[in-house]
């Protein structure tokens, strides 16, 4: 008698064989094989198909039993039967304990008949995703019902104006499902986007003490997404994402409806349309909810047709495929080239150019929407056909790679077992067939994305022509003297030396090795990029700049590719390369930067802070915060990618010089305010949230001071960070976790994990070097400090540089309470009235020390100016104002406002402490010199110049230092 299994592909027909008595001990079971007169043969097919059957059957075969008793697996997976099934479920909930366990049953339940369904395509794709997202719906709903009850209980029912009737009446919460959820297409094994919406303010009646309708739905929130999200014993229901909401996770939990209209009226972003196209109300007040729905609707979808919508896109595309290139997502069949994204690209694209005026678009089905496309004959049917066929396999895959597992994933296998699974799932002979196949599909996905949703760079990849003398000198079809020759008739300045490089590249031994493919790509780059040098007036010195990256890259073409794809990406590359050294280094340091130069008109205007804000929230949107490494990875090169911009900005002339530091100071800020929210997180996902005495809803209570270049706004390009840490917690209460801990040591912790998202060394390098030692006590001292302490260290024990410093301090990141109290004891210790003699004496002394250990010694200062450090200046400027903040800021209160140097010294002029000459004479020479520092910083030169440099510059400020501090 022949196995069960014996009609598998070997290597599955191994591997069942191997679980089955673990999985059957006694035989597969009568009452598996009676409910839908299944054979033992179908059964070892589901198993050999997915692990996640096997191990369901193993651990929970009661469970399992009892549920098919009620319906089999022939039957679909229904919405009226889910629905169902959780009614029967919900009579075993008597406490939140028992609403979490009964909610992971019913999940084991419902995975199970899914991707049984799915996998053994009994089920077609349009009855996976609606099961799935219905499944969503159930538990979303379900949940938030007996949970809105019980809080109804503890804390009153919230009242407010109701938006249908316009009269007050009970407030219930409205859940926008967004993405996959929101269009009814969710995956097998998928988490889940939502946003918190509640109709209006207003206050909770009949409870033992009001809460305003906004904390109780925060609160509300949190317990909804404890219930689905928390991993118990049981396991979890769906891993809930909450960062697409305003503001994202600094963002408040829940918002009303007029918050979140004013919001997408007035800050709503490009990518926040495309997300709002598949936005549906999946639970809590659905009347209601429709009503939020049509305010909305202005804001996705516009009146006229928005071909503003193409250049959006554009920019997620580059988005996504710098990512795809930096994690070598090349097998990602939804975020690689002709992946599932670029057919919801296109899908998309068209419902925000159109859907204003054609309101057939304005549905969430992207299958409906090709429909829609082919009848309005906006794109041909050979188009919508293929593009539909791609999807429907391309989906299927992704649910065939998540069910054997019951995990999200949307990378192919790399081993022989899972892709023979995959191929068995997906209906082919072997894996090779099946790859085939994808290879095919992505190519026409690709072909359409490329033709819809064109890029000006992808219109001109491979315009122009090369000499045949570049190919030839690199080909060494030249001799010496020959390409010597040429290369001095095309004005390179050292050809020899040129010649030498070039030799020494293709003699390389990584270039010996190359693959056949890498070894053409390099072939075909360094010609065209010889001719790109003669464009500038230094192509010997910037073609060693450029080899730099040439040798980063040579394991990873692709990049060569790019370039030779973008002319214009080319262009940018050597003429930045030929005004600064630093930039060629951070280039070959991180290639990933390239992606940088496709834009030149963005590569030159470096973005605001709110834009910055916005940039970093969307790149980081696809990472979990508990993926610390990939935060780690993608702040580092959103940080790089940035500071190259305003680097670019900078020698191009398009960033005044002053502004400079303030865009370099923004990125840190935002990098900064991400920092803590990443690291709070991550502390709050395993000890709960820090208690707080008055009970309120729970912020950080934490804040990041930034001290000397940081506080005074005046960062260059290498930069370190001088931070404090303070918090307003009580430290005597724990946290509300399953492993609660000290609020102290939470904090402290906090610190910890913040410095070393900043510190640590990781393959992108470190984000920014942290000086920590300016806190209360310096190393000695707590690594984070109460405000309170902070304040006491003030007044009681700092020592006057201390002071100094605090001139120079203000709040940069955390919560917006506890910056504005240390910004309130920051103004207070600045204006205590002091000695000025005593005061005056003690800088002199302070400044003298530095001098003697930093200045260029005497004997050298003919030959040498240090531009910091010696006489006449920066450091003798900031010791000045500093002085006469901390003299006069007693009778003058609003010298304290600023942190910079150049607005306090304005401020000194506008209330006559300075003559207002001698102010704006100091503002120029300090802005002078700083931005001398600048420009060599970018040249790899130190701040030290010419003994003879800015000679009449130092005679003013050492004569000014001698009438205000004397001697």
């Amino acid at each position: 008698m022949s196995s069960p299994w014996s009609s598998l592909p070997p290597v599955l027909a191994d591997d069942v064989a191997r679980s089955w008595n673990t999985v059957f001990p006694d035989g597969c079971p009568a009452w598996l094989t009676a409910v839908d007169d299944l054979t033992a043969e179908v059964v070892a097919d589901a198993l050999s198909r997915s692990p996640f059957l096997r191990q369901v059957l193993e651990r929970s075969p009661d469970h399992i039993r009892e549920c098919l008793n009620i319906r089999g697996l022939s039957q679909p997976t229904t919405p009226e039967f889910l629905n169902h099934r959780w009614q029967d479920y919900l009579t075993h909930v008597t406490d939140e304990a028992s609403l979490q366990v009964a909610l992971r049953r019913f999940r084991r339940e419902a995975q199970f008949r899914i991707i049984w369904r799915d996998l053994m395509r009994w089920a077609d794709l349009s009855e996976t995703v609606a099961a799935a997202s219905a499944f969503a719906d159930v538990c979303i709903e379900g949940a938030l019902e007996w949970l809105y009850g019980d809080s109804c209980e503890q804390f009153g029912t919230p009242w407010g104006i109701d938006p249908v009737s316009g009269k007050e009446a009970p407030q219930k919460m409205v859940v926008l499902g967004m993405g996959k959820l929101g269009g009814g297409e969710l995956n097998v094994s998928s988490d889940i986007d939502l946003i918190f919406a509640f109709p209006s303010a207003g206050e909770t009646r009949d409870g033992r003490r009001a809460l305003d309708n906004q904390t109780f739905f925060i609160r509300l929130g949190q317990r909804l997404i404890q219930a689905l999200d928390q991993i118990t014993a049981d396991g979890f229901v769906f891993r809930v994402d909450m960062r697409l909401r305003p503001y994202g996770q600094s963002g408040a939990l829940a918002l009303s409806f007029a918050a979140l209209e004013a919001y997408y009226q007035d800050q709503g972003r490009d990518w926040e349309r495309y997300a709002m196209v598949k936005a549906r109300v999946v639970a809590g007040d659905q009347r209601a909810g429709q009503v939020l729905m049509r305010s909305l609707r202005p804001f996705v979808y516009r009146k006229y047709i928005d071909f503003s919508a193409f250049e959006s896109l554009r920019n997620m595309k580059a988005m996504i495929s710098r990512e795809v290139r930096r994690k070598g997502m090349e097998n990602n069949i939804k975020l690689g080239s002709g992946g599932i994204r670029e057919i919801e690209f296109v899908v998309q694209a068209f419902q925000l150019i159109r859907g204003g005026r054609d309101r057939e678009l304005q549905q969430r089905s992207l299958l409906v929407i090709l429909g829609e496309l082919e009848a309005l004959e906006l794109l041909p049917v050979t188009v919508v056909a293929e593009l539909r066929e791609a999807y429907v396999f391309l989906r299927n895959l992704e649910h065939a790679l998540q069910g054997m597992e019951d995990r999200q994933t949307q990378l192919l296998p790399e081993d022989d077992l899972s892709r023979a699974r995959v191929a068995l799932i997906m209906g082919f002979e072997d894996w090779a067939d099946c790859l085939s196949e994808l290879d095919l599909h992505r190519k026409n996905v690709a072909r359409h994305f490329a033709n819809i949703i064109a890029s000006d760079d992808d219109d001109q990849a491979g315009s122009g022509m090369v000499a045949e003398e570049w190919y030839a000198l690199w080909l060494s079809e030249l001799d010496q003297a020959s390409s010597v020759g040429w290369l001095r008739s095309h004005d390179f300045e050292d050809a020899e030396d040129s010649y030498r490089l070039l030799k020494e590249l293709k003699q390389n031994r990584t270039v010996q090795t190359m693959q056949t493919q890498a070894r053409r790509r390099l072939n075909q780059f360094m010609p065209v990029l010889l001719e790109a040098l003669t464009q500038v007036e230094n192509p010997s010195e910037t073609l060693s700049r450029v080899l730099q990256l040439v040798e980063a890259v040579l394991r990873r073409t692709a990049y060569l590719v790019l370039l030779l794809e973008n002319p214009g990406a080319r262009t940018q590359l050597v003429k930045l390369c030929s005004d600064s050294p630093w930039i060629a280094r951070q280039l070959a340091d991180t290639p990933l930067l390239l992606d940088e130069l496709l834009n030149a008109e963005s590569l030159y205007y470096p973005p605001a802070k709110a834009e910055l804000e916005d940039d970093l929230r969307q790149q980081m949107l696809r990472i979990p915060f508990e993926d610390l490494e990939e935060q780690m990875e993608s702040l580092r090169h959103f940080k790089k990618a940035h500071v190259l911009r305003v680097a670019a900005a900078e020698l191009k002339g398009t960033l005044p010089l002053m502004k400079v530091s303030d865009y370099l100071t923004w990125i840190a800020e935002v990098v900064l305010d991400h920092v803590v929210d990443v690291a709070f997180a991550n502390l709050v996902s395993r000890h709960g949230y820090p208690g707080r005495s008055d009970g309120a809803p729970p912020e950080t209570d934490f804040a990041v001071i930034g001290y000397g270049k940081l506080g005074g706004i005046e960062l260059g390009y290498s930069s370190d960070l001088d931070l404090v840490f303070v918090h307003t917690a009580d430290a005597e209460l724990s946290t509300d976790g399953d492993k609660p801990i000290d609020n102290a040591v939470f904090y402290t912790r906090l610190g910890q994990r913040i410095v070393h998202i900043l510190n640590t060394q990781t393959p992108s390098g470190q984000l920014y070097e942290v000086d920590m030692r300016l806190r209360p006590s310096g190393n000695s001292g707590l690594l984070v400090s109460t405000l309170s302490a902070f304040e006491r260290y003030q007044e009681k024990d700092a020592w006057t540089w201390e002071h100094q410093a605090l001139a120079r301090a203000r709040g940069v990141a955390g919560c917006a309470n506890t910056l504005s109290g240390f910004e309130d004891i920051r103004h207070r210790i600045l204006c205590q009235r002091r000695d000025a003699e005593g005061l005056r004496q003690e800088v002199v002394e302070m400044r003298e020390k530095m001098r003697a250990s930093l200045a260029t010694p005497d004997g050298n200062r003919n030959q040498v100016f240090h531009i910091k450090h010696d006489p006449g200046g920066l450091v003798d400027i900031e010791f000045m104002v500093q002085y006469l903040m901390l003299t006069h800021s007693a009778d003058h209160p609003e010298l304290t406002r600023w942190s910079d140097n150049i607005r306090q010294m304005e401020a000194l002029g506008q209330v006559g402490i300075l003559p207002v000459e001698d102010a704006e004479k100091l503002r120029d020479v300090f802005i002078a010199l700083r931005s001398t520092i600048h420009r060599r910083a970018l040249q790899n030169l130190s701040s030290k110049v010419e003994g003879d440099a800015f000679e009449a510059e130092r005679e003013y400020v050492i004569s000014v230092w001698k009438r205000v501090m004397g001697g």
